[in-house]
């Protein structure tokens, strides 16, 4: 059956001894008071949280689902009850802003709590997620009159926040969104208009939503310059600032998933529902980015949880499950057979497994870093630096950490065999849930695109220079630590190699439209595996020094990741210098 243990001796070794996330935090006056001791109690009381309150709710919502009826929408049993239990402990006020009643806690302690949510059980995690987002959106783009009126109540999980964009004929496209929105009298709005595929739209856990809506004014220039955002609660809170009476927004129906089944994925009808404008008018789209950018990253971190916990699994059955015999001899002589552990190619799946996860959740952390940066640092030049870091690396960990999170689920499948593919020892449902992060937030093709295109084509490369030069300077600085012996040849070789890639893509940009379109997977992917070959690398030098299990194994495993996956990236780039011309020459009717 499939099992889950916060790997907190992983995350505090990543936060602690890589990152020295305490320096960092020291430095940055709002959070300054964070301390190692603070941040690893608080690791500690999340997994208990998560492995006690959460993960036994896990199987029994993907069977049961949400239910819908009459634009009423029940989540799976125990979901209401835990979701009381994880906001009255303070959860859904995490990094939230201490103005309003957030904890103001740094982001690179948050991705570690996020991916243990999606770890434990993704479809309850996806709740507060896109709350976490909507209050991001608001604290940055909101009149103080909205702020002080629906933040708290966030914070405090007495209601919840969702982010409208999708329609029924457009979702990446948004310029051609048609959901209107008319001024009225006393400056609220009118919005009307279909939402589709809105996670948590309709839902009994809390006493209101609010809804963030892309919608465009009737005067409005066309396509996405014209697109503004509105804040639309389902219920208009009274003179108290409670739920009063109901707003002209209700769900329409619920869908019919493949995967994360206890999350309400809603068809929302807004029928001259009152709204409030959020930020500037004819800015919306750059407002609900706030939000988006948000959001793709914890989807991708949605990727690396269910990676762990489908590994973690994979490796309990696989020293359970016995058969066959070690090709070296027989390991367990006094049984019939041997476990399937000791088998080349189930140490390949778990390798590979434990090998992504731990570069992905390095990675994770160093996209938090960063976002403390731009957030909490007193020096321009730094703020800076991080959010062109940020820009860059946001689309690389969506769509890399999905990408792998689901080959890492199909393979924790695979280890457990015939009893993979059957419900009840749950490993197909980390599959099914997995898949969807790599379409929602933008399809991880749109995330390609987006990183090969807008961070790399469009300003000459400028972002991934200063990101290699980065990278470049801690192998000077490291090169020639013990942990690196035998590794630091090819993590050079493949930082030159990702820089080639990167001179190639842009002098084909340059000779063919189609360019970008036809090889931005591929760069993005080969962007991943040199990026998690510096963190590996990072870690081994940390762990060099362990004589210990955890830092033996560290080692091991990243030993395996230069030999085994890094490699990928040499095909990678093989295919890119390809070109588009052959991937664009057959005509649409010989397909």
């Amino acid at each position: 059956m499939a099992i889950y243990k916060a790997p907190l001796e992983d995350m505090r070794f990543v936060l602690n001894d890589v990152f020295q996330a305490e320096h960092l935090w020291s430095s940055l006056p709002p959070i300054s008071e964070v301390t190692r001791d603070l941040s690893d109690a608080v690791l500690e009381e999340a997994g208990k949280m998560v492995e006690n309150l959460l993960f036994p709710l896990n199987r029994d919502g993907d069977e049961e689902g949400c239910h819908f009826e009459d634009g009423v929408v029940t989540t799976p049993k125990g979901f209401k009850d835990a979701f009381k239990t994880y906001a009255e402990n303070g959860w859904t006020a995490f990094s939230g802003n201490p103005e309003f009643g957030g904890q103001g806690m740094p982001k690179s302690l948050a991705v570690l709590f996020e991916e243990m949510m999606h770890s434990a059980n993704s479809s309850f995690a996806l709740y507060p997620a896109l709350t976490n987002g909507a209050t991001l959106c608001l604290d940055a783009h909101a009149s103080d009159e909205l702020k002080q009126a629906y933040l708290p109540k966030l914070y405090s999980g007495e209601w919840a926040g969702t982010m409208c964009l999708t329609e029924p004929h457009c979702g990446t496209d948004l310029g051609i969104l048609r959901t209107k929105a008319v001024p009225q009298d006393d400056g609220s709005y009118q919005i009307s208009g279909t939402k589709i595929f809105i996670t948590g739209g309709e839902h009994d856990m809390v006493d209101n939503i609010i809804h963030l809506v892309l919608a465009k004014l009737p005067d409005a220039p066309a396509g996405s310059k014209g697109i503004s955002l509105f804040l639309v609660p389902k219920f208009l809170p009274d003179a108290e600032g409670n739920p009063g009476e109901r707003n002209g927004v209700a769900a329409g129906s619920i869908e019919h998933k493949m995967g994360i089944k206890g999350s309400a994925t809603c068809v929302m009808n807004f029928d001259s529902a009152k709204g409030w404008l959020v930020g500037e008018i004819n800015q919306g789209l750059a407002c609900m980015f706030t939000m988006m950018n948000y959001e793709r990253l914890s989807i991708g971190i949605q990727g690396l949880g269910l990676g762990e916990a489908s590994y973690q699994s994979a490796v309990d059955y696989a020293r359970e499950r016995i058969q066959g015999r070690a090709a070296t001899g027989a390991a367990n002589p006094d049984g019939a057979a041997d476990p399937i552990i000791v088998h080349g190619d189930v140490r390949r799946m778990l390798m590979t497994m434990r090998a992504l996860n731990e570069g992905g959740r390095a990675l994770s952390a160093y996209v938090g870093i960063q976002l403390d940066l731009v957030k909490f640092s007193e020096d321009e030049e730094v703020r800076r630096k991080a959010a062109d870091r940020v820009a860059l690396l946001t689309p690389v960990a969506k769509a890399f950490f999905t990408d792998r999170g689901f080959e890492t689920t199909v393979l924790g499948q695979q280890v457990f065999g015939g009893h993979g593919y059957i419900r009840e020892w749950g490993m197909e449902q980390f599959v099914r849930d997995c898949r969807i992060s790599q379409i929602y937030e933008g399809t991880n093709g749109i995330q390609a695109l987006d990183l090969a295109g807008r961070k790399v084509t469009r300003n000459g490369g400028r972002y991934v220079e200063s990101f290699l030069a980065e990278v470049r300077h801690w192998i000077e600085e490291n090169g020639q630590e013990a942990g690196l012996d035998g590794v630091r040849e090819p993590l050079v070789a493949a930082v030159d190699r990702l820089q080639v890639a990167t001179e190639e893509l842009l002098r084909q940009a340059g000779d063919n439209p189609d360019a970008v379109n036809a090889s931005a997977v591929e760069y993005l992917d080969l962007f991943g595996y040199v990026t998690y070959a510096w963190l590996w690398a990072m870690m081994m030098v940390n762990a060099a020094g362990r004589d210990d299990d955890f830092g033996r194994a560290k080692m091991i495993t990243g030993r395996f990741y230069f030999e085994r996956l890094l490699p990928r990236g040499e095909a990678l780039a093989r295919q890119l210098k390809a070109g588009a011309e052959t991937m664009m020459s057959l005509d649409a009717d010989l397909f």
